[in-house]
């Protein structure tokens, strides 16, 4: 499990919906101390990475522009750069 959170404020093109999803899943396991999401659990995961992602999206939409871009590109965006 990662231990920091990614930056998705500032991204050009902005952060996508999957890019949020990722972050909030991140989050949940993190803070739910999950190292992997099973059957039992995978409901009430599920509805807090969708109560984050709104709230992110929110935020994002909310906050000025950042002057200088994030220093790591998200996880998802490295992968497709490596491809």
């Amino acid at each position: 499990m990662c231990r920091n959170i990614t930056p998705l404020r500032g991204l050009a093109p902005p952060a996508t919906h999957e890019e949020m999803e990722a972050a909030a899943l991140q989050y949940v396991r993190k803070v739910g101390a999950l190292s992997s999401v099973s059957r039992a659990n995978r409901p009430a995961v599920d509805r807090a990475v969708a109560r984050i992602v709104a709230a992110t999206s929110d935020l994002l939409e909310e906050l000025p522009e950042r002057r200088v871009p994030p220093r790591v590109d998200p996880p998802l965006r490295r992968i497709s750069e490596q491809i």
